[in-house]
């Protein structure tokens, strides 16, 4: 049975930042066609401070001399329940949850305003739903209403984001444990790719095959749309089409990672369709390659969240100038910008319940520094498309190697290291 109580301290945690009410909305049913939904998704924030994961609920918090936590969730209802399954209504959950309180969700809208009264401040996620900007004011406005019967009406609206995307950003042990299990599904997602691709294939062919493998390990769902990329689609850096043959003698990219209880993976390999690199693509790999290991190097606590990137950049400005792909000094190159004509993205991200995760990447102007417990993504690459200017041999070549990577006292964790990745490793797992 799942423990609630690392979602009770959350809260109590992000009550003791503010004054006041907050007000977290999950998210809501979308409709994909007709009368049919995509699969539900919680919101993040939401998720984060309940691990509740039924639609229709909003969570509000008071923080006051005597702090306190209310549930607004779907009410039990048999009928439904046969055919959406089974829903916890208010009093199981707030048992179940830890909560101070719950009612239906249908009471919501009568009871904020009373909620409101004499508080000093309202904290939700404005401006991120107009119809909630309309309740959230039109409560404000009943609250407003009472004034000579002696009633206070909350004087701030603050967005609740930044403090719950901070306290995001510093992964506990459950968290990690999530992550690295997730990352292993995708390890392993990743290994049987690798397996399943071959001259001929489709890539859609080797896209089920992750997808297999995600559910048959337990994750509940993709983490984003995958990228599986043959040939010159890999240098097509957000391509999802997947619906393209494999051709003997090109590269496959895939960018795939697993949500297991909300957490994501995302992990990048690249890899020969026939085993085999040829000596372009592995010049280009093998520059790939160094340049996250210059990244990886500097992922350690007090490095600043750019030191990653800068070192990646270095060591592919190097290759591309040994290319010949680049003129100039690797300073040139640089300064100029123009090694972005084949590496124009970021070295990584901040990784958790969402792919792209909560936190700033700057404080005051200057680059954060990394901190144990933060997880981000590390992952260059180099995009290689036909152009008068660049030798044949390395039309088409589009390389990309990502990882999930955990800071640690004194370094880091690389969650997804059972991937194969250098050149020898994947050619021996193709062959084996």
């Amino acid at each position: 049975m799942q423990d609630n109580t690392i979602y009770l301290e959350r809260r109590r945690c992000l009550l003791d930042r503010i004054q006041g009410v907050v007000i977290l909305p999950t998210s809501a049913h979308q409709v994909r066609n007709r009368d049919s939904h995509y699969p539900f998704r919680f919101d993040s924030h939401f998720y984060y401070l309940t691990g509740f994961a039924e639609p229709e609920s909003v969570l509000v918090m008071i923080a006051c001399e005597s702090p306190k936590s209310i549930l607004f969730c779907r009410e039990k209802n048999i009928d439904r329940e046969i055919w959406d399954g089974y829903r916890f209504g208010p009093d199981a959950a707030k048992d179940a949850f830890l909560f101070d309180e719950a009612h239906p969700i249908s009471s919501f809208e009568d009871m904020l305003p009373k909620l409101l009264a004499d508080q000093p401040g309202i904290h939700y996620p404005v401006g991120q739903d107009g119809a909630w900007d309309t309740k959230v004011l039109a409560a404000l406005n009943a609250v407003r209403d009472q004034a000579r019967s002696g009633i206070r009406s909350p004087s701030i609206i603050h967005d609740i984001r930044r403090e719950i995307e901070e306290m995001r950003l510093f992964k506990d042990g459950h968290e990690i444990s999530l992550m690295k299990r997730s990352a292993e599904i995708a390890s392993n997602a990743h290994r049987i790719a690798m397996k399943t691709a071959r001259p001929g294939a489709m890539e859609f062919e080797v896209e089920a095959e992750l997808l297999r493998e995600f559910r048959r390990q337990g994750a509940q769902a993709p983490a984003y749309a995958s990228i599986v990329a043959g040939g010159g689609n890999a240098c097509v850096l957000h391509y999802v089409e997947n619906n393209a043959r494999l051709r003997d003698g090109d590269l496959l990219l895939i960018d795939a990672g697993c949500e297991l209880d909300g957490y994501a993976s995302d992990i990048t390999r690249t890899f020969p369709v026939n085993g085999r690199f040829s000596p372009a693509q592995k010049d280009i790999y093998e520059m790939v390659l160094a340049a996250q290991g210059a990244a990886l190097a500097e992922v350690r606590p007090g490095a600043h969240w750019n030191a990653p990137h800068d070192a990646a950049v270095r060591v592919i400005a190097r290759g591309l100038v040994d290319l010949k792909l680049c003129r100039g000094s690797v300073d040139a190159v640089i300064d100029s910008g123009d090694y972005k004509r084949f590496y124009m993205h970021r070295t990584g991200h901040w990784l958790g319940l969402d792919v792209h995760d909560a936190g700033e990447y700057k404080i005051d102007g200057a680059w954060r520094e990394l901190t144990p417990g933060m997880v981000l993504t590390v992952e260059p690459g180099c995009y290689i498309r036909p152009s008068d200017d660049i030798p044949e041999a390395l039309w088409n070549i589009g390389i990309r190697i990502e990882d999930d990577v955990h800071v640690v006292a004194g370094g880091h964790e690389i969650l997804s290291r059972d991937a194969p990745k250098s050149t020898g490793e994947i050619e021996e797992w193709m062959a084996s």
